[in-house]
């Protein structure tokens, strides 16, 4: 292969992400994950989000009045990961990302349901 070739294919590799990952110096997929999940209103997003896109009033409203700068802050760490997007004249939704995230909580949604009745 000619040395150009070899340097546009190269250049058409996508660099991974390098996450900032509290607690864990391996950087791992999973403890990223974790790390982005365990910050403060994340998960309530997330959840809210679950039915359908809310504006941002509508979203701090059903995050029980969440700091709008702390709720700005988790909005975009989420669309920068990739879980939340911006939708024109319909607020924050989850992306098909974000959907797959939600479907995985389900089980984990069940299994509390059953454990708070025990």
């Amino acid at each position: 292969m000619p040395k150009r070739a070899s340097a546009m294919k190269k250049a058409e590799k996508k660099p991974e992400k390098k996450r900032g990952v509290r607690g864990s110096k391996t950087g791992r997929p999973i403890m990223a994950l974790l790390d982005l999940l365990g910050r403060r209103w994340t998960l309530r997003i997330l959840w809210e989000l679950r039915d359908g896109p809310l504006t941002s009033r509508a979203l701090r409203t059903a995050c029980d009045e969440a700091s709008p700068t702390v709720l700005q802050v988790r909005l975009s760490d989420l669309r920068e990961e990739g879980f939340v997007e911006l939708l024109p004249a319909q607020g924050y939704g989850l992306t098909p990302l974000g959907k797959e995230l939600e479907e995985n909580f389900l089980p984990l949604h069940r299994f509390a349901e059953r454990w708070s009745k025990t």
